[in-house]
């Protein structure tokens, strides 16, 4: 190996930066213990690293003491969980990340004007759970590919609309939608879906890195959905590529006969793992050339939630 090239943008988005902002916060404002259910962040170093300052992590509210300040995670929660918390007293602090927060919105203004609401995205995802539970069941219908759309049954009568979840590939879910458009020409929804910029940004940035390299790492969680297209886009470019959590992960036999590698990281991996790739790479090949690949530099920041704003 001779060559290491860093994408640029990587790691943490905007929604995950706010989000761990948010328990941070918190625990200096109310101390600890401070919950939260699910994961915060689809990141188990992250989640590992406010476990020892205190925050304790649950499945369902029922779980959090009354009266206790509990904290939903960036990836969005169904209103009945909202409606759960309240009934056992909890002092809620939203982490939702304001990009799903819309699609929810969206849902919601769809229902109400009488629509019924296909969901792309991935079953059993959180963000996907959380859109799936804002409106009764059976107001959304949840598809993944264009398969799905071609065997889609929908209420009849009914005019449509699509929402996607955020974290999708872009590629991917351009044809889905095409092909829901080809077949429902009167559906409506975004032309390019609810795809985040950080998710764009991202796998861009990924697709021209993969014009320079001949094997791609990508840092990041497997059950990180934005993580996982990453990995896949270079695959889908014939590019040898493997989805790490960390350099615990990493096999030398991956480089035998590699001169370039590419390394990039989800919205939800911290820069610091990042740069310990790095350094596993250099104490292992030696003084090696590193490039700052450039496709765009990100400036979107969101507020936290004004009584944590001080």
């Amino acid at each position: 190996m001779k060559k290491l090239v860093l994408a640029t943008p990587r790691g943490f988005c905007a929604g995950v930066d706010r989000a761990i902002h948010v328990v941070e916060k918190a625990l200096e404002k109310f101390g600890a213990p401070i919950y939260v259910r699910h994961e915060i962040v689809h990141n188990q170093f992250v989640v590992d690293s406010l476990k020892s300052k205190g925050v304790v992590f649950v499945d369902e509210v029922d779980e959090v003491p009354e009266g206790s300040v509990v904290i939903f995670s960036a990836h969005g929660v169904a209103e009945h969980i909202y409606a759960d918390a309240e009934k056992r007293h909890l002092h809620v602090l939203d982490a939702s990340c304001p990009l799903v927060l819309r699609v929810h919105y969206s849902a919601k203004r769809h229902y109400a004007a009488g629509r019924h609401i296909i969901l792309i995205g991935h079953a059993g995802h959180a963000e996907v759970e959380g859109t799936l539970g804002q409106l009764p069941e059976g107001s959304i219908t949840l598809l993944r590919n264009e398969q799905d759309v071609e065997n889609l049954v929908i209420p009849e009568g009914k005019e449509l609309a699509y929402i996607t979840q955020t974290t999708l590939s872009v590629a991917e879910t351009r044809k889905i939608i095409a092909a829901l458009k080809f077949r429902f020409p009167n559906i409506v929804g975004p032309e390019a879906g609810d795809l985040c910029y950080a998710t764009g940004n991202r796998q861009a940035a990924v697709l021209d890195l993969c014009k320079k390299i001949d094997l791609l790492l990508v840092v990041g969680a497997k059950n990180s959905s934005n993580s996982s297209r990453l990995m896949e886009l270079g695959l889908e470019q014939g590019i040898q590529s493997h989805l790490i959590a960390g350099v615990d992960d990493l096999d030398p036999a991956w480089f035998d006969k590699i001169d370039a590698v590419g390394l990039s990281s989800g919205a939800s991996a911290p820069e610091i793992l990042v740069q310990e790739v790095v350094e596993w790479l250099r104490d292992k090949f030696g003084p090696i050339s590193i490039e700052n690949f450039v496709k765009l530099v990100e400036s979107t920041k969101f507020n936290l939630p004004k009584e944590l704003q001080n």
